[in-house]
């Protein structure tokens, strides 16, 4: 069975201009303008079949791609390198060679569309052994020029404004992010040696993604690549985030005091899948509770809802990773899964209102129930009552 990936490893950021233009398959210089490309290609996918009526406030590019053209160049710019580089001769079926902006568009719309290889080309004009090449080529080379999107915030300044964005849901202190899993979900035939590995609870064969959120429903820390049936807890204690917490090399900035002789650390929360540790803070359990715990769990789940939010919108977008894939090998699967979380992120990077237009379900997960951990730590307890007890102002002055 393949390694689950742990983490993001820091590579060599990659410095790209905005709004470049790509060369052509045969190494020219683009003379189209951005706006003369979209015209001749969205031509050529009407007149084979791709008629995308627009979304409302959305004009064609955007309801195709789900983002603005501001920031499809920005992809562009960040890929050109590599997907210029070889002298690949994409080419459409009527023979004309595929620019930088063919191939990034035929490679996000097949990630966001979810649609088959075979469905892809035929409404772009291409083979689908074409669409598949310059898919797998986009991922290859956006897991290395755009990992920089997805990282655990480097300064104090930055941690602080996460705080403070967090804070100002539903009052939570010195919060750093929200942990949350979802299953990604495949089409395998028993047959298939490895089939039973994959198997998870509700008899899917899925593999899980963890994420771990900022308030911006940012991914700041994924874990992919285990079968769906490990539990929420274990795929967390298997994570490099956690082997870094143990070590006090996470979440270990500045304590915030809450009052004299009362102090609290950096954490993150979670729900009851998860073990109260003493930075991963999940809500009390049981019915009835006192109105302490009540409205603490109150507010824990609504800043919760960031990462939930952020799943659903990761799914709503890039919908390869939305339904059941089709035998997809299990292999390159995390690679595609971190690219999309990638994508995910450029596109609030690039503070790109298209995403604000789109609806979006209310679950990431639907069909799978929650497994309660219940394991808990002593400091992770007393952590917890310190923050309840200061939230309804019932900590000693």
């Amino acid at each position: 069975m393949m390694g689950p990936v742990r983490g993001l490893k820091k590579r060599k950021k990659q410095e790209k201009k905005l709004g470049e233009n790509g060369s052509s398959a045969s190494g020219s210089p683009q003379k189209e303008a951005p706006l003369d490309w979209w015209d001749e290609l969205s031509k050529r996918i009407i007149n084979n079949g791709l008629r995308q009526s627009p979304l409302k406030g959305l004009d064609n590019f955007q309801s195709v791609f789900k983002m603005s053209r501001k920031t499809f160049e920005y992809i562009c710019s960040l890929v050109k390198e590599d997907m210029m580089a070889k002298a690949a001769n994409f080419i459409f079926t009527s023979g004309k060679p595929m620019s930088l902006h063919d191939q990034v568009a035929v490679a996000l719309r097949r990630l966001g569309s979810g649609d088959s290889l075979v469905t892809v080309g035929d409404s772009f004009g291409l083979s689908h052994s074409t669409v598949s090449q310059v898919t797998w080529r986009f991922v290859e080379s956006m897991e290395e020029r755009g990992l920089q999107h997805l990282h655990w915030p480097s300064t104090e300044l930055e941690m602080n404004e996460i705080k403070s964005k967090f804070e100002k849901i539903k009052g939570l202190p010195n919060c750093c992010g929200v942990v949350d899993a979802t299953h990604i979900t495949m089409c395998l035939p028993a047959t298939e040696p490895s089939s039973k590995v994959w198997l998870d609870h509700e008899k899917n064969h899925s593999m899980v993604l963890q994420a771990i959120v900022d308030p911006d429903m940012r991914f700041r820390d994924i874990v992919t690549g285990w079968p769906g049936k490990m539990k929420d807890w274990l795929v967390f204690e298997s994570s490099n985030f956690h082997k870094l917490c143990e070590k006090g090399e996470r979440l270990n900035g500045k304590t915030l005091q809450l009052c004299e002789g009362s102090e609290i650390r950096e954490y993150i929360i979670g729900d009851s899948g998860y073990p109260l540790l003493p930075y991963l803070i999940v809500p009390y359990e049981g019915k009835e509770l006192p109105e302490p715990k009540s409205d603490f769990n109150e507010r824990h789940f609504a800043t919760r809802m960031v990462a939930q939010r952020a799943l659903v919108r990761l799914k709503e977008m890039w919908k390869i990773i939305q339904g059941s894939m089709w035998r997809p090998d299990k292999h390159r699967l995390p690679r595609i899964i971190l690219v999309c979380c990638l994508l995910h992120n450029i596109v609030i990077d690039m503070e790109d209102n298209v995403q604000n237009e789109l609806s979006l379900s209310h679950n990431h997960d639907s069909g799978y129930h929650q497994f309660t951990c219940g394991a808990s730590d002593v400091k992770g307890v007393s952590l917890r009552e310190k923050l309840s007890l200061y939230l309804n102002q019932r900590l000693p002055t």
